[in-house]
């Protein structure tokens, strides 16, 4: 599985390749290219899954969020950049699984893609473009009467699923796991094995962001002076300063911890949202918790490859199930930006165990 994050659409990066403020859509495009290329390369020898041997199939691009940059004047609309990510991400991927099919396309949602579709505290344009957030709805859930954006109502159409993935349960949901989508995740987690190790993809970092909970005061609207953003269903429980962008966590995600701790069987989280390549453990704001988690980088707004080019990477997943280990491997794609020849070069590596005790 290939994991990328944060395509950006709308936006441009300072410098790449040579040229100064690229636009998204040709930063994204020469990664592509380099997903492209991964069958024939050699994974390395580092004791992982697949360590040595020939890459082949891939049976999945996994993308957690954030196509369309918010539409703040002037970017452009989410349905502009999701045509562009449209033409990039499902059009132009040329890998095949072991099924000899096309590598399957699996999405979720970022803030930018949510506020474009509800409102943000400074001026868009359009004031509201659900766009992302409906061809996303579609193209996941297949619903039998597709989504409309007139028809498109947040609050109650989230894009969560999951998929059984050899011998693993792997779980796709909206932004970060709420108590509200918690109640969705308990529902699907219902009928999974207790032995059936699980893995959630979404957006955001398994501590998440306080400007992302919905504004606890009244009428709990999106305005500028309190900067909440009102993306999880979920009130903000801190102490309120005006200043939803820089608050704690702490109390909401003991909610979560208190989710992971009955399922024990979750085993591993892949996140974007604040990005650069990161392989860690999550122990919560009361280190009692220990849960494998892995950020990605973005091709457009990463921490660090926003200002060196030659960091800009993806992750490839590689999952034995006899064994129950997955081994996540950084992918290097811009190494020598002025080679238009050049390889994935692959970087750093984690191998962890997905078995449940």
């Amino acid at each position: 599985m290939v994991f990328s994050s944060d395509a950006h659409y709308g936006i441009s990066r300072p410098n790449f390749r040579g040229d100064t403020a690229v636009a998204g859509y040709k930063v994204n495009a020469a990664m592509i290219k380099q997903i492209n290329s991964l069958p024939g390369l050699t994974l390395p020898q580092d004791g992982g899954v697949g360590g040595g041997r020939t890459i082949g199939a891939v049976d999945y691009v996994v993308q957690t969020g954030d196509i369309a940059n918010r539409q703040e004047v002037p970017i452009q609309s989410a349905a502009a950049s999701w045509g562009q990510f449209e033409y990039d991400y499902i059009k132009s991927i040329t890998l095949k699984g072991h099924d000899g099919k096309p590598a399957g396309l699996l999405v979720v949602p970022g803030n930018h893609d949510i506020s474009n579709a509800i409102g943000f505290h400074k001026a868009m344009k359009p004031l509201t473009d659900p766009t992302s957030m409906v061809k996303i709805y579609n193209l996941m859930l297949k619903p039998k009467v597709p989504m409309t954006n007139v028809k498109y109502n947040y609050a109650k159409d989230k894009i969560n699923y999951s998929h059984d993935i050899q011998g693993i349960h792997m779980m796709f949901i909206t932004l970060w796991p709420d108590s509200a989508e918690r109640i969705w995740m308990e529902r699907d987690l219902a009928i999974v094995p207790k032995s059936m190790p699980v893995i959630i993809f979404t957006h955001d970092q398994p501590t998440c962001e306080a400007k992302h909970f919905t504004n606890p005061q009244p009428p709990h609207d999106i305005n500028a002076e309190a900067k909440f953003e009102n993306l999880t269903t979920e009130y903000y429980k801190e102490s309120y300063n005006a200043k939803g962008d820089g608050g704690t966590t702490d109390i909401e995600q003991r909610g979560w911890v208190k989710f992971l701790k009955l399922h024990s069987n979750i085993k591993a989280y892949f996140h974007g949202n604040s990005n650069w390549n990161e392989f860690y453990t999550y122990t919560g704001p009361d280190n009692d918790i220990s849960l494998n988690t892995f950020r990605v980088d973005s091709p457009m707004k990463g921490k660090y490859s926003a200002k060196d080019e030659t960091l800009l990477s993806f992750q490839l997943i590689s999952l034995n199930a006899a064994s129950q280990t997955l081994t996540v491997r950084e992918c290097l794609w811009n190494t020598k930006p002025q080679d238009i020849n050049q390889q994935v070069v692959f970087g750093k590596s984690v191998t962890v165990s997905l078995k449940v005790n």
